[in-house]
């Protein structure tokens, strides 16, 4: 297939015949093809756009590297995996905990240029000497109170933080955000999230026109009288630039914090990998190394100029089950369109715009599901949480991230929240596997599913 940017005609390019499947190495017509392509950058829009707001970065810029990510990994996997590398949400926790070390955008993205540094070694290690590898340091038990950790650690951001900025409008779109996301179908479901801000966008517009201006923290952190919508950065925006660029500063107290996410991605590109593998009809367990490679290739180059962390999306299979399109072809299109995006600092401005108490209402439900992936992650693989091997690591790990113990290590280093309870779960399990009986230890699954599986049979 070569470099995978090739493909054949689907029948007469228009609609496939009930129950057909477009290949990735196929395509429709090119208008069709541009429009499904706008369509994936619609499904990844909603993290995409609420991820670098939360870490403080510049949206347009992490839009726009989102799409060179999308092409690196087109590329590298030469067209065999259909997928977009959108902003990771998976760094949001590690963002926070590090500004509030005192870090700023410069630390930030040099500890996850780190974490893409390991991702990549990772990918390789994993070509070379196969999967079993990642399972034998990180089950499933691991790898889902990792994930878990990651996500409820953030719980203190939205409490102190967002919801204080405006505690109705954000109970208002909590409420909306978690009825789109229960009661809608098919792709309107997949970008729920998004649904939930454009909806905070719009009440705070209207509370501002109704009630006037708002007594309560606003975005330095201090409480003053402010709009709840402040779109005067929009007007002063320019229709085309480029986003803005910063260099990473690396800091060994910053990258501590990141590097637990590792886990996390392993097992979101596994997961990816596993469920297209299956929805194409296509094993591609030999491209798990690959992807993974790639997608830590494509956080190092976006990190490096001052953008986040990218990762596969599940949103993007959703659309995909959706339609039955497979095409390369497709997201080739939606990395243009989100090249395009990039280039309009008006659309950054909007972006950046967004009320504190709409990002209350959205994380109170956003972060919390990602803490519950890991669970998922539990619950798929039948982890067996009354045996006391995985309780004891699980439970002592699982209230050091979230509670924020700290260990200080002499005077001038310390370890907490994500990353000493990451080490808890993984030197605690290991070490008490080596020491506990044999009846409990039973033989762990080869493969876990992931973060991003996606229900093929959940009704349009």
């Amino acid at each position: 297939m070569g470099l995978g940017v090739r493909w054949t005609l689907h029948g007469d390019g228009r609609t496939p015949a009930p129950g057909a499947v477009v290949k990735p190495d196929e395509r429709l017509s090119w208008p069709r093809t541009a429009g499904l392509g706008a369509q994936h950058v619609v499904a990844m829009f909603g993290a995409s756009f609420v991820a670098p707001v939360l870490m403080g970065l510049d949206p347009n810029l992490a839009i726009m590297m989102s799409g060179v990510a999308t092409i690196l990994f087109l590329l590298a996997t030469r067209g065999r995996i259909p997928s977009y590398l959108g902003c990771s949400l998976s760094f949001v926790g590690v963002a926070a905990a590090i500004r509030a070390q005192g870090g700023g955008s410069a630390a930030v993205t040099g500890a996850i240029l780190v974490v893409g540094g390991v991702l990549l070694l990772s990918g390789l290690a994993v070509r070379k000497f196969g999967a079993r590898i990642i399972h034998a340091a990180m089950p499933p038990v691991v790898t889902g109170a990792v994930v878990m950790l990651i996500g409820f650690n953030l719980a203190p951001v939205t409490a102190g933080t967002y919801w204080p900025a405006d505690q109705w409008t954000a109970l208002l779109t909590m409420l909306v955000t978690g009825a789109a996301v229960v009661c809608l179908r098919g792709f309107w479901s997949r970008i729920a999230i998004f649904l939930g801000l454009v909806f905070g966008y719009a009440v705070s517009w209207v509370l501002d026109r109704v009630f006037g201006r708002i007594h309560s923290i606003d975005g330095s952190g201090r409480v003053t009288d402010h709009w709840r919508l402040d779109l005067s950065g929009v007007a002063k925006a320019d229709w085309i630039g480029l986003p803005s660029l910063h260099a990473p500063s690396f800091h060994w107290s910053a990258v501590l914090v990141a590097l637990p996410v590792v886990i996390a991605l392993i097992a979101e590109n596994a997961g990816h990998v596993k469920a297209v593998g299956e929805m194409i009809g296509d094993p591609l367990d030999d491209q798990l190394g690959t992807a993974i490679a790639a997608d830590g290739a494509a956080t190092m180059i976006s990190t490096s100029v001052g953008g986040p962390a990218n990762t596969t999306y599940s949103e993007n299979i959703g659309v995909m089950a959706a339609t039955r399109v497979y095409s390369t072809a497709a997201y080739w299109a939606a990395a243009g369109f989100a090249l395009l995006f990039g280039l309009c600092p008006k659309f950054g401005a909007v972006v950046a715009a967004v009320p504190g108490g709409v990002l209350g209402g959205i994380t109170v439900i956003l972060y919390g599901m990602i803490g519950l992936l890991g669970a998922q992650i539990w619950v798929h693989n039948k982890v067996d949480l009354r045996n006391p091997l995985n309780l004891v690591p699980v439970a002592a790990g699982v209230i050091i991230g979230v509670g924020g113990v700290s260990l200080k290590v002499g005077e001038n280093f310390e370890l907490g929240g994500i990353a000493l309870g990451t080490i808890v779960v993984l030197l605690g399990y290991h070490v008490l596997r080596t020491l506990a009986p044999a009846h409990l230890k039973p033989q762990e699954p080869l493969l876990d599913a992931g973060t991003s599986e996606y229900d093929d049979d959940r009704p349009a």
